[in-house]
């Protein structure tokens, strides 16, 4: 299981008379990581360095510096940490010492992973969604059991034979939602995947 995060975050670090900022964010799209980098990163900078993860997708980059010493380093504490839905932003205003490759894949890393080590985390859950339907006599059960199973109604729609719902809930809670409705109506209602 992996973590997003629940608030932003920041870190700063010195090396070497050179600062680095680290700051993070949750993001639920490529978009949204983008979007965060516009806002937070500082034009005078000596350089603003990032990567993301969402999912199977992620992007890095080292914004002029040599190549593999910040955005993949920034990747890596992303994923040591056991996050996805993130993007880090690493500022870096120049101190005058020069750091070497290996300085600042230890800079850019260490300001990302302590970032984020410090964050407040919030469980990713997955989420599965499914189709209800059901006799007009059976909504009241069914309402009570999606509130008990923590899900969300999408849609709601009705014919002369009953009720049909498209909800959302986390997968994990997908099948005791189904015995309960199974058991509380006699099975009279159906359950399929939203997907069918």
């Amino acid at each position: 299981m992996t973590d997003t995060l629940a608030l932003r975050a920041s870190h700063l670090l010195e090396v070497k008379h050179s600062r680095f900022l680290a700051q993070a964010a949750p993001v639920a799209t490529p978009d949204d990581a983008l979007a965060f980098l516009r806002e937070i990163a500082v034009p005078d900078a000596t350089h603003n360095c990032w990567a993301y993860r969402i999912g199977g997708e992620y992007r890095s980059s080292d914004d002029g510096e040599p190549a593999g010493t910040a955005g993949r380093p920034i990747l890596a504490a992303i994923d040591g940490q056991g996050f996805d839905r993130v993007m880090v932003v690493v500022t870096r205003w120049y101190g005058g010492i020069k750091l070497g490759a290996g300085g600042l894949v230890r800079a850019y890393g260490g300001a990302a992973a302590e970032c984020l080590r410090q964050a407040p985390r919030l469980p990713v859950v997955a989420m599965t969604s499914l189709v209800l339907a059901c006799p007009f006599d059976d909504l009241g059960v069914v309402h009570g059991a999606l509130a008990t199973h923590l899900a969300v109604k999408q849609d709601e729609s009705f014919d002369e034979s009953g009720a049909r719902l498209v909800i959302e809930l986390p997968a994990d809670r997908a099948d005791a939602l189904k015995t309960q409705l199974r058991d509380a109506t006699r099975n009279r209602v159906r359950v399929m995947s939203a997907t069918a």
